[in-house]
């Protein structure tokens, strides 16, 4: 193994010598997510709910119909103002409201009685996405009244007092009370936009970071440097492990500094380090795998260039590097399979909370595409006669 690490350290080395190497590895990554970030701003993905303004026409006297504005000004989410108006309709079509609310006097006494009453809600050409939030409340507030006038009026008919019911209505209400709802973040196992970017581009310039290192092989093929370490005492095998060996510490480095840089130009977090860590090391391997198809395939060096571009780039565009792409059947359980998409995706899971114990089918699916190069590669005939 000494020799194994000799010929590595010297790899690690000549790559970090080499400025097309950190060029490509790091600087054009980092250039391309700094422009794209100028198109996609932090926080693109968090949604803004705007203040509401409702032009209410209620009876003052009618005390469940103040209960109903008292509730809606009383959100926590968005403010919401609420004003007396004796046309609310002709409010919001002047633009001077965003909802009308119009509750008909009586509305205690028909709750009380199970009488049904219509409640009329105007909605403006203007109304966003806190106006329909606003209008579901109110459509659940009043089903919830009802459904408590409903229920007391069923318990005086069954025998109970009227001050029993009240009791017990009033002990319901508490029982709600005590459930509390806190604001939180749902997990998807999605990405924002800045963080799917950071992912895919580092996924997409894995394959070319692993590129140089393992690519380097059939250089030292063409100027004869192979040959002269094929006859040291060494094993054969012990080059390519070596090469191998520098290509993934090349890649995981990379990565590991796009991820880092990434999160910081773009604000985002992808969760757990230990987690993201397996997963890095799972991408790089099987980023590492797929070179070993394209050194038994290409007779020289600019031969594996074009190929490993060409596979770069297909694997990237379709793994969702630029844009995510959405299909089903037997094309989404193809792109399923692309180690860059599965990155994406195990990256998603992290992001949402998620630990490693979550990122057994992105792992599970890295770790099978390595185990498929490493054994198509060995079925592939040598056309550069590298073995």
């Amino acid at each position: 193994m000494r020799a194994v690490w000799v010929m590595v350290t010297k790899d690690l080395q000549q790559r970090l010598r080499d400025k097309s190497v950190l060029i490509f590895s790091i600087a054009v990554p980092l250039a391309l997510m700094s422009v794209l970030n100028l198109v996609i701003p932090t926080g693109a993905d968090e949604v803004e709910l705007e203040p509401v303004s409702v032009a209410v026409a209620v009876d003052p006297d009618d005390e469940l119909a103040g209960v109903v504005v008292s509730s809606l000004t009383g959100l926590s989410i968005f403010p919401v103002t609420a004003t007396d108006a004796e046309d609310p309709r002709a409010r919001v079509d002047a633009g001077d409201a965003d909802l009308g609310l119009i509750i008909p006097p009586g509305l205690t006494e028909d709750l009380r009685s199970g009488t049904e009453h219509s409640v009329q809600m105007v909605v403006g050409d203007n109304a966003g996405l806190s106006a329909n939030i606003l209008i579901a409340v109110t459509d659940g507030l009043l089903a919830e009244m009802r459904s408590r006038s409903v229920s007391a009026a069923a318990e005086i008919e069954a025998g109970l007092a009227p001050e029993v019911a009240a009791q017990l209505a009033q002990e319901e209400l508490d029982a709600a009370g005590a459930i509390t709802a806190e604001p939180g973040e749902a997990s998807d196992q999605q990405l924002s936009a800045g963080g799917a970017l950071i992912a895919g581009q580092a996924g997409l310039f894995l394959m070319f970071t692993v590129g140089f290192g393992v690519l380097s092989m059939v250089a030292e093929r063409d100027n004869g440097t192979l040959a002269r370490l094929r006859s040291m005492p060494i094993r054969p095998g012990s080059i390519v492990l070596a090469k191998a060996l520098g290509a993934f510490v090349l890649g995981v480095l990379a990565t590991s500094v796009l991820l880092i840089a990434g999160s910081l130009l773009f604000g985002v977090t992808f969760g757990n380090l230990g987690a993201v860590a397996v997963l890095v090391v799972c991408a790089v391997a099987a980023a590492t795998s797929l070179t070993f198809i394209v050194v038994r395939l290409a007779r020289t060096a600019e031969q594996a260039n074009i190929v490993q571009t060409i596979l770069a780039l297909v694997l990237g565009m379709s793994g969702g590097a630029f844009f995510p792409i959405a299909a089903s059947g037997a094309l989404g359980a193809a792109l399923d399979v692309n180690p860059i998409a599965a990155f994406t995706r195990g990256l998603g899971i992290t992001a949402g909370g998620g630990g490693l114990t979550d990122l057994t089918i992105p792992v599970l699916t890295l770790l099978a595409f390595a185990a498929a190069c490493l054994l198509i590669s060995r079925l592939i005939p040598d056309r550069g006669e590298t073995r």
